[in-house]
């Protein structure tokens, strides 16, 4: 099985979001459900068939949850890093690239990736590239769209 990377905050948001669908969003649906039965011909009734594709996705979501948060493994914040501690999940980096504006974010697992956050995935091209470097180092990063050198330039 796949280990899937969490901060303790990312656990902690997924672990909410499952109790949510497990207890109202369940109970929600069920009394969509119920309420739709009730309007007559279930074979005409366009609210049974979206209550019963809701209920799909929410258990659908509740398995997926599931899994997320049995392989998970918490990335812990051993608080700053030292200059010479190589990039890893979890640490904050400042990139270059070119003329560019200099760009900060965390490294995470991809299910906490959000980049608006300035999270971006282990999984990514740049978390791939970087993952193992040291500030100061000039990194290849191979895209879809092309290859690009960033530059390591803050670490923590």
């Amino acid at each position: 099985m796949t280990t899937n990377f969490l901060t303790k905050e990312g656990f902690q948001k997924l672990q909410e979001e499952l109790d949510h669908l497990r207890t109202a969003k369940r109970l929600e649906v069920a009394n969509r459900l119920h309420e739709a039965m009730e309007g007559g011909e279930l074979i005409e009734n366009a609210e049974y068939e979206a209550a019963k594709n809701e209920q799909a996705f929410v258990e659908g979501r509740i398995q997926e949850l599931d899994i997320l948060l049995a392989t998970a493994k918490i990335i812990e914040d051993n608080g700053k890093p030292k200059k010479n501690d190589a990039i890893q999940v979890g640490t904050k980096v400042t990139i270059k690239e070119g003329n560019f504006e200099p760009e900060s974010f965390v490294i995470v697992g991809a299910a906490e990736a959000n980049p608006r956050e300035g999270k971006i995935s282990n999984e990514s091209p740049i978390g791939k590239a970087i993952l193992g470097h040291k500030l100061g180092d000039t990194v290849k990063v191979e895209t879809p769209g092309g290859t690009y050198n960033v530059k390591i330039t803050k670490v923590g």
